[in-house]
């Protein structure tokens, strides 16, 4: 399978009408008076059309911090043959803008497969990552399932398939104008610097369709990294000379005292001057303190350090 260097989409847009107003006018009753003239009706407001909603360029905002899913696809991750990269390189990069990664997932190339595993993601996060399965080739299947899963069909982009010309030029195979066919629902992301001045991702709906190659992976991510921060995490850090058990009712105690931070505890038996190291992660710099100072008390001689 050879993944694509073209991740991109087509946009959408939307219109209305406005409502018409309608009058009747009532006859006056014969009498010797005057005849009286009814008072003209009053149209019922006309309601201004909608504006046109501009393409979203960004997942959807939610009250609480966004969570992602990353969605990796092919038969040779789970053969061994290939090692994977992109999923790694791509939760320290969400890390650092704000994203908790909350599903990491595995699949084969598998058309089914895929379409039912991208939507359920689709439903259940903010926003989705795939990598692999958009080349050219028969076990690229990524696209034409994430266009089963959501009802779309499948169209050639021609914005893609210039750049695929342009690019290729005479070494075009006509085969390679497969990674210019995308769901009709899709749209193309080119990021902050905008079109030209990289290669676009496709996005259908809330999933990113990124390429399995992790350096084209990577390149492609990059360009459209900044659309995705948000309020950072903030981290701090204690290593302990206890192991685990001595101090499991100290994390206990932190642990309910500051629900909002997030405590880990992961032994190291190679360390030479510790026996675990436990991370502190909350979205208040104030709140996260707090709780590593609470901790510090608790733990006393076991203390080694803290970052």
């Amino acid at each position: 399978m050879m993944p694509s260097m073209v991740s991109g989409d087509a946009t959408g847009s939307n219109g209305a009408e406005a409502a018409k107003g309608r009058s009747d006018a009532p006859t006056a009753p014969p009498s010797k008076a005057p005849p009286q003239t009814a008072p003209p009706s009053k149209a019922p407001p006309q309601t201004a059309p909608p504006s046109k909603a501009p393409p979203q360029t960004a997942p959807p905002r939610t009250a609480s911090p966004p969570r992602a899913a990353i969605l990796l696809i092919g038969n040779e991750l789970l053969s061994g043959k290939v090692e994977e990269q992109n999923a790694r390189y791509l939760v320290r990069e969400l890390r650092e803008l704000g994203v908790v990664v909350a599903r990491i997932e595995v699949i084969p190339d598998d058309a089914a497969d895929v379409a039912a595993t991208a939507r359920q993601l689709s439903e259940r996060f903010d926003v989705v990552f795939s990598s692999g399965g958009v080349g050219p080739t028969h076990d690229d299947v990524t696209l034409p399932a994430m266009a089963a899963a959501f009802g779309m069909s499948m169209m050639r982009n021609p914005e893609l398939e210039a750049l695929l010309r342009a690019s290729f030029g005479a070494r075009l195979h006509e085969r390679d104008l497969r990674m210019a066919d995308i769901p009709d629902g899709a749209r193309l992301e080119y990021g902050p610097r905008g079109p030209g001045s990289t290669w676009p991702v496709v996005v259908v709906r809330n999933i990113w369709v990124l390429p399995g190659v992790p350096e084209i992976f990577r390149r492609k991510f990059d360009s459209v990294r900044e659309l995705f921060r948000t309020a950072p995490i903030f981290a701090r850090a204690l290593y302990s000379r206890e192991g685990e058990g001595p101090i499991a009712a100290a994390l206990d105690a932190v642990v309910a005292e500051f629900p909002t931070v997030e405590i880990g505890s992961y032994p190291h038996l190679g360390a030479p001057d510790y026996k675990v190291k436990i991370t502190l992660d909350g979205r208040e710099s104030a709140v996260v303190d707090a709780a590593l100072g609470s901790l510090v008390v608790r733990l006393g001689a076991a203390v080694v350090r803290t970052e």
